[in-house]
């Protein structure tokens, strides 16, 4: 191959590599086509200031009814997902995790994922918790009331009277993960 062919071809390469990598980085939702990867910025809200229980409901990609009403009582993480986004892969043992344990109940959002697809990733990562199939956007849109959720992964704390209290904006590391369950447990 001439050297002008490589050059051709690497320089090629290099443009798709930095496309892939910059749909999952840092920015503004208004400034790109979609949903973007935060940084893992947490905000937690005192219990004074939590707002009116999320009143969410859908259905998951197997048909069935999942509404956050259902685990009152529980702290409920509120997780926006899918499949092909690296830093959702990365905390989804980390959530699968969190929903073992008997106070805490996962829901998945997602927007992007046709059924055989999102329910590939829960076999891929052991997901036993719920996702609601948001295709429509209504599940995003009732929430934007509440809080901003402009990239995704997003994660959602609800306190155990259903009230936000906290938000990560990018994966949650486990030990924030941790931290923010128990403070709204």
């Amino acid at each position: 191959m001439k050297r002008s062919a490589r050059m051709i071809v690497l320089a090629a390469i290099v443009i798709a590599m930095v496309l892939w990598l910059a749909a999952c980085a840092p920015g503004d939702a208004a400034e790109s086509p979609g949903y973007v990867s935060g940084d893992g910025t947490v905000t937690e809200w005192a219990e004074a200031e939590r707002g009116e229980p999320v009143e969410l409901a859908g259905t998951d990609f197997e048909g069935d009814s999942v509404a956050v009403a259902d685990y009152a009582g529980q702290v409920v993480l509120l997780n926006t997902w899918y499949a092909s986004c690296p830093p959702c892969r990365a905390e989804a043992p980390d959530l699968v995790a969190a929903d073992a344990r008997e106070d805490v109940q996962v829901i998945g959002i997602n927007s992007r994922d046709d059924a055989a697809t999102a329910l590939a990733f829960d076999r891929t990562f052991a997901v036993e918790y719920p996702s609601i199939d948001d295709a429509d956007g209504k599940a995003i849109a009732q929430l934007q009331g509440l809080v901003a959720i402009n990239a995704v992964p997003t994660t959602l704390v609800l306190d155990t009277d259903g009230r936000v209290a906290a938000r990560v904006v990018g994966r949650v590391e486990p030990s924030t993960l941790d931290s923010l369950i128990e403070a709204a447990g």
